[in-house]
């Protein structure tokens, strides 16, 4: 028990409770870690997703809530309610479960987030994506950290194997629930978790598989550093948010480095989370040269005077957000003109005929489309980068070097 402990404080050096939230299922994995956190320190809080897909979830929660308030605990249930019966139901859930803890942890002034996956976890992703011919980058599995926005998700138990919490769960008397999909064959990760047990006779083990992960990660490591060190060279950021990266040098590197420096350059336009597709990238990546352009991952990517031009596509911008939040992912405001009741949004073509000397700022039409604007309802306040700035600034949240900076991911 001492080395699960260790574990977990060496994954949590250094962050304090008090601006932690744990997610807890009411499973035996997230359940220990609820335990192991509260005996830490005070400030925990914690929070469960209710998916309201079997009849008992809500009761499930209330037991969560129960330990939590015996633990002293501040406890939030949050309910789904978004399936529409089509669709990856496991996807849908925990891409759901995902954006409602985070609007959660911003309410709650939360900067990082606990969840309570385990060793076997990290060995059944590995095999999952195996299974899907994946790369470095999947078969490097799980991280301990993973930085989204302003929020940190942390896996602190990626050390312990789940049979070792469920003796600690004994040992403390606690009890967990056990949800029955976590039984259920049709689901892919209960194949994993079977399959593992077969292949255990082949030397091909949950410790062998999380070896092979953090082997991955460290060739991760390596490619990025490569991608960072070839964006340095030739990719640049212009003053209205496009990437343009110099074709000759891009061209002369080798196609993983090239496809990583491509997705890199689009997630950080879009904000995408995930990489696009590789069959995507290696197609635009063929195509490459052509003026015409082509789309991916809500960006435009043109050929222009010897550079690959990235741009936001116009159609796919973020709606209209506060002053003081972040839009679409990359802007913020850095300088108030006036007071009001005012919102950042899109110029579009509605607004870009307010801006009579857009031409000479130097950027082209298309990229100004698609470039923040202040409003007030319909009416146009300033548009800082299509050169009717009227006392407002607006600039990228982290600068012209957030490029480079979303290159690591570790």
């Amino acid at each position: 028990m001492s080395d699960l402990i260790a574990g977990l404080d060496s994954a949590l050096d250094s962050i304090s409770n008090t601006t932690m939230g744990v997610a807890v299922s009411g499973g035996g994995d997230s359940v220990s870690l609820l335990h192991m956190l509260a005996a830490r320190d005070k400030g925990l809080r914690a929070v469960t997703v209710d998916h309201g897909l079997r009849p008992e979830s809500a009761q499930e929660a209330e037991q969560v809530a129960a330990q939590c308030k015996q633990l002293g605990i501040s406890h939030t249930t949050l309910k789904w309610e978004g399936w529409d019966g089509t669709g990856n139901l496991q996807n849908q859930a925990r891409q759901a479960r995902l954006r409602l803890i985070s609007a959660w942890a911003t309410r709650e002034s939360v900067t990082h987030i606990a969840t309570g996956h385990t060793l076997d976890d990290q060995a059944e992703t590995v095999l999952l994506r195996l299974a899907r011919g994946s790369g470095v980058d999947g078969l490097s599995g799980m991280a301990v950290q993973r930085v989204d926005g302003q929020l940190t998700w942390i896996r602190p138990l990626l050390h312990a194997r789940r049979e070792d919490l469920r003796r600690y769960l004994v040992a403390q008397g606690i009890g967990s629930i056990d949800d029955p999909s976590n039984d259920d064959p049709k689901y892919d990760r209960v194949k994993a978790r079977q399959a593992l047990s077969l292949l255990a006779g082949m030397g091909i083990t949950v410790d062998g598989l999380a070896a092979t992960a953090e082997r991955m990660q460290d060739a991760r490591v390596a490619l990025e550093t490569a991608t960072l060190a070839l964006a340095n060279e030739c990719a640049v950021v212009s003053g209205a948010g496009e990437v343009r990266i110099d074709a000759e040098v891009f061209n002369a590197a080798p196609d993983e480095i090239r496809y990583r420096l491509l997705s890199a350059s689009l997630q950080w336009i879009s904000g995408e989370a995930y990489r696009p597709r590789f069959n995507s990238l290696r197609g635009v990546l063929d195509r490459i040269d052509l003026e015409a352009g082509q789309t991916l991952l809500g960006c435009i990517i043109r050929s222009h005077l010897g550079n690959v031009v990235l741009r936001r596509e116009v159609s796919r911008v973020a709606p209209s957000c506060p002053l003081g939040d972040v839009w679409d992912h990359r802007w913020v405001v850095t300088q108030t003109g006036s007071q009001g009741s005012f919102v950042i949004a899109a110029l579009g073509e509605d607004g870009l005929r307010f801006c009579d000397n857009w031409r000479e700022t130097g950027h082209a039409r298309e990229v100004l489309l698609a470039s923040p604007a202040i409003w007030s309802e319909d009416r146009l306040i300033a548009a800082p980068l299509a050169g009717m700035g009227n006392g407002w600034a607006i600039g990228l949240k982290n600068g012209k070097k957030g490029l480079h900076k979303s290159v690591m991911t570790r």
